[in-house]
Formats: structure tokens, sequence, C-alpha cells
């Protein structure tokens, strides 16, 4: 994919539609509960209707795309994995050994696990091979990767997500897993927000109190010597970003191309999805976040995306493990609209909700 097609594609993208959302509300004012009293769940019936187009919606076929790859900012101790984890969490994950994907399988989803850029020899038929290279460029030394190589990574997450509305999901959920990829994710969204380091980079997987200093310095380092253009989601994705986010962000481009709804996990999901919002703003119509992670960065990422996570479990392990968990709130939501009686059908007259309705504060 050049370039133009690239952006011949991102604005191709719809925004929500408003008139099924206004039908979803309208529903739901005549569902037999008081106005506003099963909270997040109803706002989710109403989004789903958005993206969908209809009242009722139901999603049987899931799927949880993970994106691996390596960083070559490893390099420089800011993780306390060696990269070979990458590579053997990824076949886990095939085998439904992992957190994200024994979820998975409790919960009954589809997991594709997708090699953008693992570094480390493995044998796994069951992985998609879809390596760009071994490993992105140590960022606290140059850019992560070229123009053309994060123009194929986010080229990688579209058709993934095309591919999985073609073969019938109805719902998607993002994943990844690299070592190294806090500080990736971190340096993206300290480019994209001008914040300092030193205020939200996080532990990730966990580390020194020594690693964690050194963290933030190869972080200023990296954008100090790459020196991302904010302007330019392109640019900061390939200067400091890796695979696994590239990728990703293009899978909730496809997604809302697909009119597919997107679960967001946790850190390195939520800044994949702000790419995706900074490079088509109405593309975050079909985003859903899950659970709140405790990474430093993801409140501000969550603030710049204006999503809020409707979890909040104490997580961060990444890998997707959001995902199987969202989907089942998700059910909750279209249950709502699918099962619940309406007053007229539930014998009861409603007209006592006539002054509260109109004051609509719930």
């Amino acid at each position: 994919m050049t370039e133009d097609e690239f952006f011949d594609f991102v604005n191709s993208i719809k925004p929500l539609d408003l008139s099924a959302c206004e039908d979803a509300r309208k529903y739901q004012a005549n569902l037999a509960m008081p106005p506003g009293s099963l909270g997040v769940l109803q706002e989710l019936a109403v989004q789903i209707a958005g993206i969908s187009g209809n009242i009722k919606n139901e999603f049987l076929k899931k799927r949880i795309i993970v994106l691996c790859s390596d960083n070559g900012v490893a390099e420089e101790g800011v993780a306390s994995a060696p990269q070979s984890v990458t590579a053997s969490q990824a076949v886990n994950m095939t085998e439904y050994k992992t957190g994200m994907s024994a979820l998975a399988k409790k919960f009954d989803c589809e997991v594709q696990v997708v090699d953008v850029g693992i570094k480390c020899e493995y044998r796994c038929e069951k992985i998609l091979n879809k390596k760009i290279r071994r490993a992105t460029n140590n960022i606290s030394k140059t850019f992560a990767m070229s123009r053309d190589e994060c123009l194929s990574a986010l080229s990688i997450g579209i058709e993934l997500a095309k591919k999985a509305r073609a073969e019938g999901i109805q719902i998607l959920g993002t994943g990844e897993m690299g070592i190294g990829n806090t500080t990736t994710s971190t340096a993206v969204l300290c480019a994209l927000t001008n914040e300092d380091p030193e205020k939200i980079t996080g532990r990730g997987g966990g580390i020194t109190d020594e690693a964690f200093a050194k963290k933030k310095k190869i972080i200023q380092m990296a954008l100090d010597i790459n020196k991302p253009n904010p302007s330019d989601v392109l640019d900061v994705i390939a200067k400091v970003g890796g695979f696994d986010i590239a990728a990703m962000c293009g899978v909730f481009l496809g997604a809302a191309l697909c009119r597919l709804p997107v679960v967001i996990d946790g850190y390195i999901s939520i800044v994949a999805a702000l790419c995706a919002k900074r490079i088509s703003s109405v593309s975050a119509g079909c985003f859903i976040p899950s659970h709140k992670s405790k990474e430093r960065g993801y409140v501000l990422a969550a603030e710049e995306l204006g999503v809020k996570p409707f979890l909040d479990l104490g997580m961060r392990l990444g890998e997707g493990s959001g995902c199987p968990l969202a989907f089942e709130v998700i059910k909750a939501a279209c249950t709502i609209m699918n099962d619940m009686a309406s007053f007229n059908g539930a014998g009861i007259d409603d007209s006592y909700l006539t002054e509260i309705r109109k004051q609509r504060d719930f």
C-alpha cells in the first residue's frame, strides 16, 4: 500500500450512524427500568447501534488479533525479560497457555497470533507469518523503522481486520507481545502529547529502580535524537514506535472501515488506538475500551482518546487479556436491547417517569 492509497483508505472511514444511536436511546427509554439505570451497559448498546446501524446486535464470532514483534531498544536493559520470551509466549498463545489465551478459550474467543517482527527463531505453524524484519532498530540510537516499513505494518493490520470481516467475525479485540514495547509506547505517547517521560513512564513487566531510571532517560534520548513530528503520526511511529504498535493501529483503522467494534486492551493497545484516532478522528467511534491498565501513561492516553474503561481490575499483563472480559460486558449490553421487556410488555404504566425523562440528567 502506498502512502496515497493509505490516506485514500483512511478518508473512506465513516463516522457512527447517529440516527441509529438516537433510535437506540429511544428504544431504551421504553424498556422497563428507571432511566439510565444500567449505566455503561446502555452507553455501550448505543455505541454498538451506531457502529452496526442496528438497534439489536449479537456477537457470536469473536477474535483477538495479537501482533507480535521485538524492539531494538530492549538491548538497553529497559525490560526485565530477554527477547526470547516474545517468541516463546507467541507460541504459547497458540496453545492457549498464556493469561490472555486461557481467558479467550474460557469465553470462546478465537485468537490469531501474528508475527510482524519477532527476532528469535521458533517453530509454530499456527502463528501467521507477516514478519517485516527481525525487530525494530534501537530507538535510543536511530529511528525504529523506515516510513515504508511503517506503512507495511499499518497495511498488515488493515488487511487482518478486513479478512476477519470476510470470515464472519463480528467483533475484534487487540493484543500484543513484544519485550520492550512499554518503552516504545511511552515514546510514542510522549511524542503525540508533548508529555515528559519522567511523568508517564511505567515499569512495564517489572524492572529494578536502576533500570526504571534508565528507561526514562532512554525514552527522552529517543525523542531528542529522532525528533518525531507530533502532527505526523506515521513519522512518530516510524521514529520511536514498533511494528506491533503500527500493525495494531492498522487493525483499529481496518475495523472502523469494516464497521466492526474493536476492543482496546491495555497500555500498548490504547496508544495504538490513539494513533489511529489521530490519523482518522471518526475511526474512534468503533473503539471500545476494556480495562484500566496500571501503566502510568494509560490515563493520559485514555483522556486523549476520549474513552473511559469500564473495568478496573488492577491488570497490567497486556497480550489482549482485557478483551475476553470486555466481550462479556458487551454481550450484556446487547442482552438489554435483545431480551428486556418494554413497559408495555411488562404491563407497567410508565407515566410516572414523564417529568424525569424531560430532565435528561441521567
